[in-house]
């Protein structure tokens, strides 16, 4: 499943002329009912009537949309197309300091060389149809290969550069590479097919992930300090089954040296406790104020 950019700027700019048109129709209307009200009302009452209504800070809007576009979430959940594109869109227009952040903040600054780095997340907005949080990765900052499941997840770089490895599941037949069913595997692996494998500079588009395609599994590595803002829908949930899982990966390799037959593009991923060097401190955000009303 997926949607290009071309379409959501399509989709995105014809909701901004509906509802442009909207306004401009409401405001016509406020101006007629005033006239005929009588020619009492101040010139400055009038002008009042008029005025441009206040535009909700770019979180706020993140927030209202997200709010939206969720709004029947559960597991499995994907959005209709134009919601999809809708919420890209805000996410697309964010900036790091829309949300109060820079790369001289403390969480991005590499700590000691010889050791995992810690991970930072500020915590924005969390219920029981979306999250809202941002990951802080200095440089060489490592979260680890994890799933999404029964998630739509939308993942926005908002400075740095960050590698990205990921994965979805092969389901069925894989086809002519027959070679890869013959290799050994640890107990209890899945075979999965590496859908990005590539290094991404902000500003870049948003990524989108659905619950089994896009690139479900996921790893992210600061190659240097970067910043992502995610937004899952739903977030994770133990009761509801939607619990994080980590793996190991073990890509495989051609058994006859032949370009074409082997495992280029798939690995074995293996389910890992969470590892013990991976640390994720919380932090409070300190950006624009955020109403949940």
């Amino acid at each position: 499943m997926g949607i290009t950019p071309a379409v959501c700027d399509k989709i995105g700019k014809e909701e901004y002329l509906e509802v442009a048109a909207k306004f401009d129709a409401s405001a016509d209307s406020n101006h007629r009912n005033g006239e005929a009200a009588g020619n009492n009302k101040s010139r400055k009452n009038r002008r009042r009537q008029r005025k441009v209504p206040v535009m909700a800070s770019p979180v706020q809007g993140l927030f209202e949309t997200c709010r939206k576009v969720f709004a029947n979430s559960r597991t499995g959940f994907v959005p209709p197309p134009e919601d999809i594109c809708l919420l890209r869109s805000v996410l697309d227009n964010l900036r790091p300091e829309d949300l109060g952040l820079s790369a001289n903040m403390p969480y991005f600054r590499r700590m000691m060389v010889d050791r995992p780095q810690t991970i930072s997340y500020i915590h924005l907005h969390e219920c029981d149809k979306f999250s809202i949080g941002i990951f802080c990765l200095p440089p060489s900052g490592v979260i680890p290969l994890h799933n999404h499941p029964g998630m739509t997840v939308f993942g926005k770089l908002l400075f740095g550069t960050m590698h990205i490895k990921s994965y979805d599941w092969v389901v069925g037949d894989i086809g002519s590479s027959s070679a890869i069913s013959t290799q050994v595997h640890p107990s209890g692996a899945r075979l999965a097919e590496v859908k990005v494998d590539s290094e991404f500079t902000a500003p870049c588009n948003t990524s989108v992930l659905y619950p089994a395609d896009g690139g479900n599994m996921h790893r992210f590595t600061g190659v240097t300090a970067c910043a992502i803002l995610d937004v899952l829908g739903p977030p994770y949930s133990d009761p509801d089954g939607r619990h994080c899982t980590y793996y190991r990966d073990h890509p495989l390799t051609n058994l006859s040296g032949s370009e074409e037959e082997g495992g280029a593009g798939y690995a074995w991923l293996e389910e890992i406790e969470k590892p013990e060097d991976f640390s994720v401190v919380g932090t409070l955000y300190g950006g624009p104020a955020l109403t949940r009303r």
